[in-house]
């Protein structure tokens, strides 16, 4: 997933990938999603802008993957660090 670099006054905003938008700026977080032993998800392996959109993301794959009434659903949050490290934010099960 590309973020969109800020946008100077007249000029078309400059798309980034993920990893450098956050390279350029390590205030911004990213989310990530991540299986149930805590790895990058194999299929959500993509970067997200907040975590509303990274657990949208999650839900609509896993209820059309497992169906509406399966819990605990066996994907969890992560949000990036200034320090360039991921903290857990959801854990899988929960």
């Amino acid at each position: 997933m590309a973020t969109a670099h800020p946008r100077q006054s007249g000029s078309t905003p400059v798309r980034l990938p993920a990893s450098r938008a956050h390279a350029q700026h390590p205030s911004l977080r990213l989310y990530r999603l991540v299986d149930g032993r805590g790895d990058p998800h194999p299929v959500l392996d993509d970067h997200y802008e907040s975590l509303d959109a990274a657990w949208t993301e999650a839900m609509g794959w896993w209820h059309d993957q497992f169906g509406v009434g399966l819990e605990p659903v066996e994907i969890g949050v992560e949000v990036s660090t200034a320090s360039g490290t991921w903290r857990t934010l959801r854990f899988p099960g929960c």
